[in-house]
């Protein structure tokens, strides 16, 4: 199908961005890699009378170190983010989600920014920067402000953006070491969206003690989730297989899916608990420096 007649627009600074949103309100879309909105636009679900394009932004683009922070430009492309070396150096699990999102061509064009603020709830980018220390610039016509992802996406396809807002920036913390994350998604074919997703990232003590831990959970709930219960279980305690598997129970149990053609609840459960282990497991064997290739299941 062809999508709606539109305006398009292609602003060159921010500033002119805001001030297209507050012209045209609603009827206005952001178009950033537009790997989900011109597919929505096709199938008329969407129909935006004005389209503003912000790729030629300079100041959006780029992926750069800032002290002990990864800062990523909006329009930041996942493909960008799969071939950074710092990024697989000290974020494996960015670098493990770059390469499971949807397929190469996708890869290439969307980005983070974009699907931050789609908040798709089976998306890659929610869930695994939910395991770090992940913050969201917003632009608006009062200035800037930065928010937590935590608190950014709020509901399904639901964010802390107002009508007059963008995201210019993405910033994560640098995990100290030895540390190490994954990021673990099931799909039912290649490419496609998350059946179930985690992703780990821990950091170990010198006894093997788990310092601190973060768990991730996608595709399993109306917007991505913290596995708190499992998080309490595990921080201060060398893993076991008894320990794992009281804390596989726990992530289970947290997990809030929905039945779909994907499939039932139970055995969406039964998949959250079962790339638990093989995340938190890969996520410490890299803290231990040992190599892990990206996880596929």
């Amino acid at each position: 199908m062809y999508p709606a007649a539109f305006e398009y627009f292609a602003p060159g600074t921010v500033d002119e961005v805001l001030e297209l949103l507050a012209r045209h309100g609603e009827d206005a879309k952001i178009l950033a890699g537009g790997q989900s909105l011109i597919p929505m636009m096709k199938l008329r679900i969407a129909s935006p009378r004005f389209l503003i394009d912000v790729n030629r932004i300079a100041s959006l683009t780029g992926l750069r170190q800032e002290g002990d922070r990864l800062v990523m430009g909006a329009l930041c492309r996942h493909a960008e983010v799969g071939r950074s070396g710092l990024v697989r150096l000290r974020l494996p699990l960015m670098a493990d989600a770059a390469s499971q999102t949807a397929d190469v061509q996708v890869r290439n064009r969307g980005t983070v920014g974009g699907s931050l603020a789609h908040a798709d709830p089976a998306g890659d980018w929610p869930a695994a920067l939910l395991a770090l220390d992940t913050t969201v610039t917003i632009a608006g016509r009062d200035g800037l402000r930065t928010v937590p992802l935590s608190e950014f996406i709020v509901d399904a396809y639901t964010t802390q953006l107002g009508p007059i807002e963008m995201v210019t920036e993405i910033s994560v913390q640098l995990p100290k070491a030895p540390s190490g994350g994954a990021y673990v998604k099931f799909e039912k074919r290649a490419g496609d969206f998350a059946v179930a997703s985690v992703g780990v990232q821990v950091e170990l003590a010198e006894g093997g003690q788990c310092r601190s831990i973060a768990i991730s959970l996608g595709a399993l709930g109306a917007m991505p989730t913290r596995a708190r219960a499992a998080e309490a279980l595990l921080l201060g305690r060398a893993a076991s297989p008894e320990l794992l598997t009281e804390a596989g129970q726990l992530v289970q149990a947290e997990a809030q899916p929905f039945a779909d053609t994907r499939g039932s609840v139970e055995y969406k459960r039964h998949l959250a608990g079962i790339i638990f282990r093989r995340a938190f497991a890969a996520a410490v064997d890299r803290a231990l420096g040992r190599e892990v290739e990206t996880l596929h299941v």
